[in-house]
């Protein structure tokens, strides 16, 4: 895999909340520079990444619902119908966990659904927190997101304990089939993000895009 080929997997994100107008339009002229797919950002950003990207091919990724999952159902639909609007063209939600935990898969898959009704067209991928759930909780998220047809599930948010692992993201792609798996949290090398790939991964969020794409470089 080459440099360009492997800046395709990347969604170059800047997602912490001390993050300024000028660090976002310094990631959407790495995220430029570098090809990669997106960049990935809160919503409050998506108009100032929009101009930035304008004439490029770079697409614009935004969090719905982040980091705790937590809010109600219809402002998790409001927020994408928001982002949507002002030029998301993918959609990273968070799954209600607290809901997980307490056996209400029905509540767990109409939060999603509701989301994806509004997404459309626009591709929705559908964070876990898998540092919080047992593999028997991630394979039931995986089927019910598969149910619905979403179009990834994303390991991580990167705000909690723990990040994407290999093996989670075995369960997953094994889970999901053809569907996308996106790894994220704690990849921050070369090496991790070929591993999350050869996993499974068909995505690899990350705020060290350019790290990881150096990395394969001086390994030529």
């Amino acid at each position: 895999m080459n440099a360009q080929q492997l800046a395709q997997y990347i969604d170059h994100t800047a997602l912490s909340a001390e993050k300024t107008e000028a660090d976002i339009l310094a990631l959407c002229e790495e995220a430029r520079q570098h090809h990669f797919y997106s960049v990935c950002i809160n919503p409050c950003h998506i108009p100032l990444a929009k101009q930035a990207l304008a004439d490029s091919f770079v697409k614009i990724c935004t969090v719905v619902g982040f980091p705790l999952g937590a809010n109600a159902t219809v402002v998790k639909a409001f927020e994408t119908a928001q982002a949507i609007e002002a030029g998301a063209e993918e959609i990273d939600m968070v799954i209600n966990i607290g809901w997980v935990k307490s056996q209400q898969w029905e509540k767990v898959q109409e939060d999603i659904q509701a989301v994806f009704d509004i997404c459309q067209a626009v591709p929705l991928k559908v964070i876990l927190e898998t540092c919080l759930l047992s593999e028997a909780e991630i394979v039931k998220l995986c089927e019910i997101c598969k149910e619905i047809g979403v179009a990834f599930v994303k390991t991580s948010t990167g705000f909690n304990k723990a990040g994407a692992t290999v093996e989670h993201v075995a369960l997953m792609k094994q889970t999901v089939g053809e569907m996308g798996v996106k790894a994220s949290g704690g990849i921050r090398d070369t090496q991790t993000a070929l591993n999350m790939i050869e996993a499974g991964a068909s995505r690899i969020g990350a705020s060290a895009g350019i790290a990881i794409l150096e990395g394969l470089t001086a390994e030529k």
